[in-house]
């Protein structure tokens, strides 16, 4: 069936089945904002849009008088930037799909867009593809690409005359933000279009959804694509694809649709700090029970990293992009292509969240008991029940908890003054 250019016609388009099994995405914000990497990626609205006197004294107390943001661009340099090293730190994550930033609300292109004239990676900074490089790079590491983009820019002249008569009109879109998206689908041919930068305007200013029908429809990658959910105000939660809803969004319950949440490794920006602190990146516990709750919610997990200027993944990003993929070495059979189970969560613990797979139940505790015995009330197990702990050769013994549910005799922990690292995971076979 062809979709119509309206939401009842595109929402009921199916997910494509790849996105729910991957489960496990990294986000990657890069460009000019990496310059002077300082506050966050919202540097220029900040400086020139808010005019933030932090931001004022920064840029006096470290650039000459009279610089404006597009000095900023040659020093884009990304002269370290090695796209394969990048796929396969991403792929020892245990990433199955990545999204770059093409274009950030700065407006500035990681690609040679014919309609961002000498604001793109090409023409100044690094003079190289971006988007095009990791894309290939990505590929061949067998990873899903994804394709962050901004439709808005904050200080586009044609943006803001479209604002100015309260869009009514619509020449940034014809003229840059549109043509922008259609090239960057019949060039780089992307798994996942990440739209961001709609709320101040309705989805009938930026042509969203005759965008989506002819994505569905006719684009080169209309039976594969996977698109969020933010086309315009009020679409966030209600249209598109899978639904993001907001940043680092949480639900407390289970939803009704697919969903996804990004969370970023520096927790008060998306984009490199280069004064950003130890204290301020998440530590390898917080990661993992984000991404068991998100995942036993049926959400998507995405985890960003902010490279320097250079193209450079700091060391502390590596470190925990690699203590994620060690844990999801040993515990990933409960988190990729998992379902929700009938419960997501022990209602006594906040520790112990729950995922399947077919009649397979998988019970995930972020704390290790202190007796080393794990209570569940939730799961009835039979007779033939058996109960194995991943990444522990044999099985575990259990009985029938008094009342409901089960007692697990967990291995024995060598005693050590640091607690272990979390989260582990028993799967549970023949239970209800």
């Amino acid at each position: 069936p062809r979709y119509r250019p309206d939401w009842a016609s595109l929402d009921a388009r199916p997910l494509p089945a790849w996105f729910d099994r991957a489960k496990v995405g990294v986000f990657v914000h890069w460009g000019v904002f990496s310059v002077p990497a300082w506050g966050s990626e919202w540097f220029w609205w900040h400086w020139q849009g808010q005019h933030d006197a932090a931001y004022e004294r920064f840029v006096r107390r470290r650039f000459p008088p009279g610089t404006t943001y597009a000095e900023f661009a040659p020093r884009f340099t990304a002269h370290d930037f090695q796209p394969r090293q990048w796929a396969q730190l991403f792929q020892r994550a245990g990433a199955r799909y990545v999204v770059l930033t093409t274009k950030h609300h700065e407006g500035f292109t990681n690609w040679g867009s014919p309609v961002s004239w000498n604001w793109n990676s090409v023409d100044t900074g690094p003079h190289r593809d971006l988007v095009g490089e990791l894309g290939e790079a990505l590929r061949e590491s067998n990873l899903r690409y994804g394709l962050y983009h901004s439709l808005m820019e904050w200080f586009n002249p044609l943006y803001l005359a479209d604002k100015q008569s309260d869009f009514k009109t619509q020449s940034f879109v014809l003229k840059k933000t549109m043509p922008e998206l259609y090239d960057l689908v019949l060039k780089y041919k992307p798994d996942l279009i990440w739209s961001d930068g709609d709320w101040e305007a309705p989805d009938s200013y930026w042509n969203s959804t005759s965008f989506l029908a002819w994505l569905y429809n006719d684009s080169p990658v209309k039976d594969t694509v996977v698109v969020n959910d933010r086309w315009g105000r009020g679409c966030s939660c209600r249209h598109g694809g899978f639904y993001n809803c907001a940043d680092k969004y949480r639900p407390g319950t289970l939803p009704d649709h697919k969903w996804e949440m990004c969370s970023s490794l520096d927790r008060l920006s998306w984009g490199y700090r280069s004064n950003m602190s130890l204290a301020e990146v998440m530590d390898e516990m917080s990661m993992i029970e984000e991404l068991v709750q998100t995942v036993s919610l049926g959400g998507n997990y995405l985890l960003n990293v902010g490279p320097t200027k250079e193209g450079v993944i700091v060391p502390i990003f590596q470190e925990r992009l690699l203590a994620l993929g060690r844990w999801l070495d040993t515990n990933g059979e409960a988190i990729y292509e998992s379902q929700p189970w009938r419960v997501q969560m022990e209602n006594t613990t906040n520790t112990v969240w729950y995922t399947s797979k077919g009649p397979v139940v998988f019970a995930i505790f972020l704390l290790w008991p202190l007796d080393s015995v794990l209570h569940l009330s939730s799961p009835i197990p039979s007779p033939g029940t058996q109960v194995t702990l991943l990444g522990f050769a044999g099985t575990l013994k259990w009985q029938n908890q008094p009342g409901k549910g089960m007692l697990i005799t967990l291995p024995y922990m060598l005693p050590s003054p640091l607690p272990p690292q979390s989260g582990w995971v028993v799967k549970l076979e023949g239970v209800k």
